[in-house]
């Protein structure tokens, strides 16, 4: 199953602040955990901590936490339109000493640039949850529109 990742980070570069990942499947689960951060930057402290709306945890307890939720499928693919988002997800299946926590096959899609923008689509602009649902809608919207093409070159 794909699922559309989206991350909050102290600072480009910085510690991972919150993870969300929201499945491309309506009514299944979806992900979304934050850790605590110590020393936020300004820029974060503004805009990203005052609309965590979760309580946040360890960095570990999120790592298994996301392994345990992705567990049960045999081939998740986790996308973005962020790079650095990819990579906080993909760290988070680490156990931090070389090992992994999820043993199945993971596959990561760096979408396009593109003109989608969480702060024009998100319902709470720099929170993971909402800015990945906002990415999960753009994109099928955009996959939808493109279909009926497809569908008439193929004929």
């Amino acid at each position: 199953m794909r699922y559309f990742v989206d991350a909050e980070f102290n600072g480009f570069g910085g510690e991972l602040i919150s993870l969300a990942a929201v499945p491309e499947t309506n009514g299944s689960p979806h992900f979304y955990q934050a850790i605590g951060c110590q020393r936020p930057i300004l820029w974060v402290r503004t805009n990203i901590i005052p609309v965590l709306q979760i309580a946040p945890r360890s960095k570990g307890e999120v790592a298994h936490l996301f392994a345990h939720y992705l567990e049960n499928d045999p081939a998740p693919v986790l996308i973005s339109d962020c790079p650095e988002s990819l990579a906080h997800a993909v760290l988070l299946l680490t156990d931090g000493r070389g090992g992994r926590l999820l043993q199945s096959r993971v596959r990561t899609e760096l979408l396009p640039a593109s003109d989608f923008s969480a702060v024009a689509h998100s319902e709470t602009p720099y929170n993971a949850y909402r800015d990945a649902l906002a990415l999960k809608d753009w994109v099928l919207a955009q996959e939808a529109q493109r279909r009926p093409v497809d569908l008439l070159r193929a004929v």
